[in-house]
């Protein structure tokens, strides 16, 4: 199938106000005012070289006066005329357009956006794609399958979702919701009295701006139904004033448009005359060894980088940093790194910095090396810049929103400079090559940057033992001689500068360029904030827990032992293994007497279940083990890892942890808490809120099983969501055809072990043990179930098939997970990546839409003036810390957020509660 071509327009005109603005004045030596035409420059350079695209076109105004003020007289009269330091700025942008060899494209009597309307129909029509640069709300009406707009500034795909997001009405609806808004800024009248929310909330209840106005005289609030009866011809001057005409002239055909390499000779000339020197010395116009970026084709494969690693400098003058400093302004990027001497992000301190600015091109900053031994006169510390001076001089840099910092792992980052002293540095913006990586391959291979550097790179980088040592023999970091320190600190940035010119231009053309942007990189902040909060836990109460689980172990021995006829090491395997297979003579399942790679017996989890319908000792000594793992993890463990400076527990989430998008919580792991034993809800207990404050948990309700609904042509289960109904006696009652009122509870049950082994592939046998029935009954059941609920089945072949084809499937939401196992011979193997495909787009999209709500929460509860702070995520649950007066408040406002986190065609669901303890919470 050939590749559907690609078409950007870039917004001219709406880009030349915002680089205006967004830049101080500056001059040529001439004294022509540039701000504004710099900023066009370096935008179209950038641009161009990161973008991936068969053709570009730049699209401006031509006029003031166009066919809009022939419908109404007064459209943007009100607008005074452009700054006079702007109006002779105007005529270099368009220059600056022709020295990269790109179409500048404008008609008289037609403003820009029409002309974009017209050209992104044409492109469509023909099968095409087309990325409007621009992001200008008046442009969103355009947004469809095939188009989509791209913030210039911030690099932020807009879709449908942020359409919703800021107009409450999808892209179709745009024009109705501004008809009756009306615009200030372009004097489009409107109807008085109405906002955009208000708007909004008319035609999602009318369906059009038309229906609405026929039927004004049935609305109940009496100022809203007579501003639309007395303002109706407004309305509709309004939505005529702006919707955009797709059927303005085309002044280029679109093969005009082929995108193609600037003339070096040309482009150098117009960069000298304008004194644009750093533009043309990051472009590599200025005799530098660097070459002019070529455009990005979507066809481009990207190969590595052949500048060599290292070696590197050693930045120990205030000189040389800002000298550093500079270059990563005027490029308006770097690679960045931080060295510390713990992995404890929230206990780090900083011993230096790292930075890349190109490949091969890396430096090392040190900050608070230190000599060795205890004859430190002998052995003193290293020449480097005073700590205070340098953060001093990196602040800004790191700090500034216009330069783009790329790491590997920026959460760890984000969180050590935000500890840093004088107040911390609010890192930002950043890209993320681990998480870029991931959007791109979860589930294919790891993420760290030495798998990724060997793979991608062909390069194995220094290790971190080489330079500290391994056991005992291991050094701080801080201890490390500093020409070793550079050549392990600066090759990380530089390593990281070329994966992320490798990965980052693969998100676009291979459709995961929305996830990274909108849902993981945005989610890095929240996550650092979480483990910056942490939980608070009751160190009193988990010692008396302690002492609790503990007799409740020696009670569970004695019982083992009587069972055993013996008294035995519970917790030795080889023990365990005689017992049960030699002394009580136990078999598992088959015939078979499971034996592990030493030989000895297995006696895993999955071996005592199969046991435990033999004989009561192998349930009893799941329940001992699971209570001892309880009182080592969590009941004696939390205390020691309670922070002294905090007096709270900072759990760390991986975000690469699960190839379905999950969080994985580690150190301590918060997350494999059980929710179903009293034991569980005991050390759920145990960690409480700080004085006056409340914890506040809001659980998705049965989210995977309502995305099987939503994936599935199951029309039974949509139905039982939409109104609520128990969905396990739902199924029960289809299924089995029993009515739901007075069910036996058995019976659903039954059902709920159904519904939920499904979504995991379950098989006969799993639900044979589940419900301790035989595995003909319960094929009977399964079949029963696929026999009412065909589309599941549909489903379920669909999805193996789709990982057979592709080796990966895809959430709802577009989350790409690999299912490596899928092409096995080995027929058990083969199995469980089947069970993988079919289960991970439902447990992907329930991350999916628990991070997406995640991302909109902060400025949620900002904007209603919340001081809720969010602590933990677990699974499908959040967890929040609430002052005690706002908690009905608070639970309004995440349980509204989360629930329009996502749009699917049944509804999502979610419950709250608050209480001084997380297990009250619940």
């Amino acid at each position: 199938m050939a590749r559907r071509p690609h078409l950007i327009l870039i917004d001219g005109s709406g880009y030349i106000f915002r680089a205006f603005h967004a830049l101080p004045p500056m001059t040529r030596p001439d004294g022509t005012p540039v701000n504004a035409v710099f900023g066009f420059t370096n935008m179209l350079a950038k641009f161009i070289a990161e973008h991936a695209g068969d053709r570009i076109a730049v699209i401006f105004d031509k006029g003031r006066r166009t066919f809009r003020n022939d419908i109404y007289p007064d459209y943007k009269a009100h607008r005074p005329d452009p700054p006079e330091e702007l109006i002779p700025q105007f005529g270099l942008i368009r220059e600056a357009v022709d020295a990269f060899d790109l179409p500048a494209i404008e008609a008289e009597g037609w403003e820009a956006d029409d002309l974009i309307a017209a050209y992104a129909k044409a492109e469509t029509d023909e099968g095409g794609t087309v990325t409007i640069v621009s992001s200008d709300k008046d442009l969103m009406q355009l947004i469809r399958p095939g188009v989509t707009l791209l913030d210039p500034i911030k690099q932020k795909p807009i879709g449908a979702a942020e359409v919703v997001e800021k107009f409450g009405v999808t892209p179709e609806k745009v024009i109705d919701v501004q008809a009756l808004a009306g615009d200030s800024t372009d004097n489009v009248p409107g109807v008085p009295g109405i906002g955009v929310k208000t708007a909004a909330q008319l035609i999602e209840e009318f369906g059009d701006l038309e229906t609405l106005l026929a039927k004004a005289a049935t609305i109940k609030q009496p100022k809203r139904r007579e501003a639309l009866i007395e303002h109706a011809e407004k309305a509709r001057i309004s939505k005529r004033l702006v919707t955009l005409d797709p059927s303005a002239p085309l002044p280029l055909p679109l093969e005009a448009l082929e995108l193609k390499e600037p003339d070096r000779a040309k482009l150098a000339a117009w960069l000298k005359a304008q004194n644009f020197r750093s533009t043309l010395h990051r472009l590599g116009l200025d005799g530098a060894a660097s070459e002019v970026p070529a455009p990005a084709k979507a066809t481009a494969q990207h190969e590595p980088e052949t500048a060599a690693f290292g070696p590197y400098e050693t930045v120990t003058t205030a000189e040389r940093l800002r000298a550093w400093i500079a270059e990563a302004n005027a490029q308006g990027f770097l690679a960045f790194d931080t060295e510390t001497d713990s992995l404890d992000a929230q206990r780090a301190r900083l011993v230096g910095v790292s930075l890349a600015t190109a490949p091969g091109r890396a430096c090392y900053v040190p900050l608070r090396h230190v000599g060795r031994g205890a004859d430190l006169a002998a052995d003193p510390a290293p020449e480097q810049l005073r700590f205070e001076t340098a953060i001093g001089l990196l602040r800004p840099l790191l700090e500034d929103p216009s330069v783009l910092k790329v790491m590997q792992n920026g959460k760890y980052d984000l969180a050590v400079l935000a500890r840093a002293e004088n107040g911390g540095i609010a890192l930002g913006p950043i890209d993320d090559t681990m998480l870029i990586s991931f959007c791109l391959d979860a589930g294919r291979w790891e993420h760290g940057m030495d798998q990724l550097s060997a793979r991608h790179l062909g390069h194995e980088p220094i290790s971190y033992d080489a330079v500290t040592g391994t056991g005992k023999a291991r050094i701080s970091f801080a201890e490390v001689p500093l020409d070793r320190a550079t050549a392990y600190a600066a090759e990380d940035a530089d390593v990281t500068l070329r994966l992320w010119q490798l990965l980052k231009p693969r998100l676009r053309p291979e459709q995961v360029l929305v996830l990274y942007e909108h849902v993981e990189r945005r989610l890095i902040p929240v996550i650092a904030a979480m483990e910056r909060a942490g939980i608070k836990v009751d160190a009193r109460d988990l010692r008396q827990m302690s002492a609790e689980f503990a007799d409740r172990l020696k009670v569970l021995e004695e019982e083992i032992h009587a069972l055993a006829g013996r008294a035995f090491t519970v917790g030795s395997p080889q023990q365990l293994g005689k017992v049960l297979f030699d002394e009580l003579g136990l078999t598992p399942p088959g015939g078979r007497r499971a034996k592990t790679a030493t030989g000895q017996y297995a006696t895993d989890a999955g071996v005592l279940e199969e046991l435990a319908s033999q004989h009561p000792l192998p349930g009893k000594v799941l329940e001992w083990r699971q209570l001892a793992k309880l009182k080592s993890t969590y009941a004696d463990a939390l205390v020691d890892q309670i922070d002294p400076a905090t007096g709270r527990v900072h759990t760390s989430f991986a975000m690469t942890g699960a190839a379905t998008g999950r969080l994985a919580s580690t150190d301590p792991n918060l997350q494999n808490i059980p929710v179903r034993t009293e034991e569980g809800r005991r050390i759920r207990r145990a960690f409480v809120a700080e004085a006056g404050h409340l914890l506040l948990s809001a659980d998705y309700s049965q989210i995977e099983l309502r995305l099987l609904a939503h994936v599935a042509e199951v029309p039974a289960l949509r139905e039982a969501f939409e109104k609520g109904e128990d969905i396990h006696a739902r199924t029960a009652s289809e299924v089995f055809g029993v009515p739901m009122q007075g069910m036996d509870p058995l019976t659903r049950r039954r059902a709920k072990a159904i519904n939920f082994g499904i979504i995991y592939g379950i098989s006969a046998f799993g639900l044979a043990n589940q419900l301790g029935i035989t595995p003909g009954e319960a094929k009977a059941y399964i079949d029963a179930y696929f026999q009412r609920y065909p589309g599941i089945r549909a489903y379920m072949e669909r999805m193996k098939e789709e990982a057979r084809m592709k080796g990966f499937v895809t959430t709802p939401f577009g989350r790409r997970i690999w299912i490596p196992g899928i092409g096995e011979k080995n027929p058990a193997r083969r199995a469980f990546a089947e069970r993988q495909a079919i289960n991970a787009p439902l447990q992907g999209g329930a991350a999916d839409v628990i991070k997406r709500a995640m991302v909109r929460l902060p400025r949620a509860l900002a904007e209603a003036g919340l001081a809720a702070r969010l602590l933990l995520q677990v699974h499908d649950e959040l967890l929040f810390e609430v002052p005690e007066g706002e908690r009905d408040a608070t639970a309004a406002t995440v349980k509204r957020t989360m629930e329009s986190a996502a749009t699917i065609r049944v509804p999502l669901v979610v419950e709250t509660g608050a209480a001084r303890s997380w297990a009250e919470a619940h």
